[in-house]
Formats: C-alpha cells, structure tokens, sequence
C-alpha cells in the first residue's frame, strides 16, 4: 500500500510536533487513501525499520501533540554519507513511500538532497524547516526561530523583575540569524529599525 513517511530530525524545539501534525494533516487532505507512517529516531529508525502507523490518530488528539515540546517520533543528528543514503531508499521502497517528509534544519535538508539526487523512484522528498538558527536560504522566518524569539523574550522579562528586586548591571546577549532573503538595512532618514525587534 502506498505511504508517505515522516521523521524528525536534529534537535527538538518547541515546534517539531507541530510540524508533524500539520505533514500528517497535510498528508490526510492530498489522498485519504496512503498510510502515513513515522520513522522513530529519524532515518536511524527508519533504515532499522522502526515505523509506527499514524494514519488513524484522531485529530484531536493531534492537536494536543502539536502543542507538546520535544520530539514525539525521537530524533536523530545523523547525517548520512551516500551508501547510507542506499540504505534509507531501500528502506522507503520497501514502504512504497511516493513522499519523504523530513521535519528538522539544515542537516535534514542536506539529507534530502543527497536521497533527491541517488533515487530513480517515484518517491518526492519534503523539507519540513523547523530550525530556531532561521539560517535557511529564502525564509523571512521558519517556525523554531519564533519559539527561540518567544523564549528569549520571556527570560528578557524574568531578568527584569530580577533587576527590579536587586538593582545593577546586567548584560544579556543572544544571536540570531537573519537569512539572505531579510529585508535590506534603512535608507539614511528612514524610520525603520535597523535590527529586528522583539
């Protein structure tokens, strides 16, 4: 029975299970009729077939996921060489995936170039970006970068009452990416911010 498979991979962020739901849901509306499976721990599980079916998870259910942190389906930081990239198009061909939808940042995106350019099947390869870096090319902003912004909002709030209770000095720093496809800085005169603000 034709399916499309799902795996997460590199680093759990706040937003990795809503990716999952929304390929899941996404992958229901395109045709009812394919089995959706999940790769635990990435494409390791994937070539030791270790799938679970997630076809029938009710989507109440799915929505209570979406909003749970970590990474339901486990995750890997493996980035396969070409002869383990045989190995995980022998695995979804053995599962007669017509689609591979890999959830997670620049290494899965990687991953997926490197399977897009070994196979000869019928099987579409999906990059789900879930990255807090926001360092992928042609984004205004993936979905993890706001989890990462939200996050260091919140601490920025904490330290303020904390300086409130003990006034001094305190230096907080924090990095983000702007992709290559963010805005061009201000014209000289212009109102706008020359950074982003959180």
């Amino acid at each position: 029975m034709p399916s499309i498979v799902i795996a997460q991979g590199g680093g759990p962020t706040a937003v990795i299970n809503q990716a999952l739901c929304g390929a899941i849901l996404a992958a229901r509306r395109h045709d009812p009729s394919l089995r959706i499976l999940g790769a635990r721990y990435g494409v390791r599980g994937l070539t030791a077939g270790n799938v679970v079916d997630l076809t029938t998870i009710p989507e109440a259910q799915l929505c209570r996921l979406g909003n749970t942190p970590n990474s339901a389906l486990g995750s890997t930081r493996d980035k396969p060489n070409s002869g383990a990239c045989a190995d995980i198009l022998a695995a979804l061909d053995r599962l007669d995936a017509r689609a591979f939808v890999y959830i997670g940042g620049n290494d899965t995106a990687g991953t997926l170039e490197l399977l897009r350019q070994q196979s000869s099947g019928p099987c579409h390869f999906v990059h789900a970006p879930k990255t807090i870096d926001n360092d992928l090319m042609e984004n205004d902003h993936v979905p993890g970068f706001i989890s990462a912004a939200a996050f260091v909002a919140n601490a920025l709030v904490s330290m303020d009452l904390d300086f409130r209770a003990m006034p001094g000095i305190y230096v907080a720093s924090s990095w983000a990416a702007m992709p290559a496809s963010s805005p061009p800085p201000p014209r000289a005169g212009s109102n706008r911010p020359t950074m982003p603000r959180i």
